[in-house]
């Protein structure tokens, strides 16, 4: 009974200091708190459509994108945002006004759910903690993912788990059709155009103030799997900056998780900081276009999102493979140890509109007529919903009828 006791003891002890843990300034923000809003448990949601986040501050960046087509979707269809970290529903909540929820614990999602009329869930990633949301046969899920882009990463046979994936262009449904074995991906894949496009804040181009041409330096993360590490930073970064320095103002867009796996990555990107005109780290991305002339970018959706700027670009040819790609057939690459100076300079004179730049822009992006991709994200939800009733009905007339 002692032992009993000691193990009690050392049990609480262990909670409580878990519990001060999470609601101090020294946990990571790339750690859920897991601080539930304890008023919320309970009580049914009032609307039918949830966006479920689990991942923390640091992933941010996957959801802010997304922000106004929700928004139009909230218009029509009331959304909650379901969160496992309270300082990233704060953060949500500030930035947009929507309801936002902090669960910690899946029970507590299902005793939610089991009160509540919810149609539709909305997943921007694939983080495995999505499945504590999955697993419930009541809603329609539906994948939208963060970005689409020729990564091998874009393609995952988790959309398997999802009932339909909306994808940007005809590339996302190739892509997927070719990649994912035993998955039906015309029949799965909705094409909304990219929503996240129309959202773009208006802004006023910051030009260089001595005249020079402006270089943005845009790549990617190191990424936490060898077989898609397609950043440049170790490759190319110095050499590129080196190259540049001088002749063209260079803006560095760090990518958010530079560094997380390698050290060796994050020192590349403080050496490439330093080198750097302007380093853009809180301004929006559509502020990096509009002051720029060329991009210098890896193989990402950085690349999709600057293709209706109709200004040239150079993506550096990774180190590792990467999958056929439309867009570097066409796009010029920037190799190690090209001479970074002349390729900038042959792109900027390069003219990139015609036939292949219009082809591109359809292929990946379908109609990027401003407030289409947004229309067609919301009938697609819509769609979704009606689905899921005539489903839902059907299956509770089977219940009903013992069949």
């Amino acid at each position: 009974m002692a032992s009993e006791a000691r193990v009690g003891i050392i049990r609480r002890l262990q909670l409580w200091a878990i519990s001060r843990l999470r609601r101090s300034r020294f946990l990571p923000v790339g750690m859920p708190d897991k601080l539930t809003d304890e008023s919320r448990l309970g009580v049914a949601f009032t609307q039918q459509v949830v966006l479920y986040f689990p991942t923390p501050q640091d992933s941010l960046y996957q959801l802010r994108p997304w922000y106004h087509a929700l928004k139009a979707l909230d218009d029509v269809h009331p959304v909650v945002c379901v969160f496992k970290d309270s300082r990233t529903a704060r953060v949500v909540r500030h930035e947009t006004g929507f309801d936002c929820v902090t669960l910690a614990r899946y029970g507590q999602l299902d005793e939610i759910l089991s009160l509540s009329d919810v149609r539709l869930a909305l997943y921007v990633n694939h983080d495995p903690v999505n499945f504590e949301s999955l697993r419930f046969t009541s809603v329609v899920h539906v994948y939208l993912g963060h970005g689409d882009s020729d990564k091998a990463v874009s393609v995952s046979n988790q959309v398997k788990a999802y009932d339909f994936c909306f994808l940007a262009g005809q590339a996302a449904l190739d892509r997927t059709a070719t990649s994912v074995m035993l998955y039906d991906a015309v029949a799965r894949s909705v094409l909304i155009g990219q929503p996240q496009l129309d959202g773009a804040p208006a802004v006023v181009p910051a030009r260089s103030p001595d005249g020079r041409q402006t270089v943005l330096y845009a790549p990617t993360w190191e990424a936490s799997q060898p077989s898609v590490s397609y950043g440049s930073l170790e490759t190319h970064g110095t050499a590129l900056m080196t190259a540049l320095s001088g002749t063209y103002r260079v803006i560095y867009r760090p990518h958010p998780l530079n560094g997380v796996i390698r050290a060796s990555y994050a020192a590349a990107d403080a050496v490439v900081r330093a080198l750097a005109d302007r380093v853009d780290t809180s301004v929006p991305i559509e502020q990096s276009f509009a002051d720029s002339d060329l991009l210098v970018t890896d193989v990402s959706a950085v690349t999709l999102s600057w293709l209706p700027t109709g200004k040239p670009m150079l993506v550096t040819t990774p180190a590792v493979p990467y999958p056929p790609s439309r867009l570097m057939d066409v796009v010029p690459q920037l190799a190690v140890g090209d001479d970074a100076a002349v390729a900038v300079a042959r792109a900027l004179t390069a003219d990139p509109s015609g036939p292949a730049h219009t082809d591109l822009i359809e292929h990946y992006l379908g109609d990027p007529t401003p407030g289409v991709a947004t229309a067609r994200f919301v009938a697609a939800c819509e769609d979704a919903m009606e689905i899921r009733d005539r489903a839902w009905s059907a299956a509770k007339e089977r219940g009903a009828n013992g069949t």
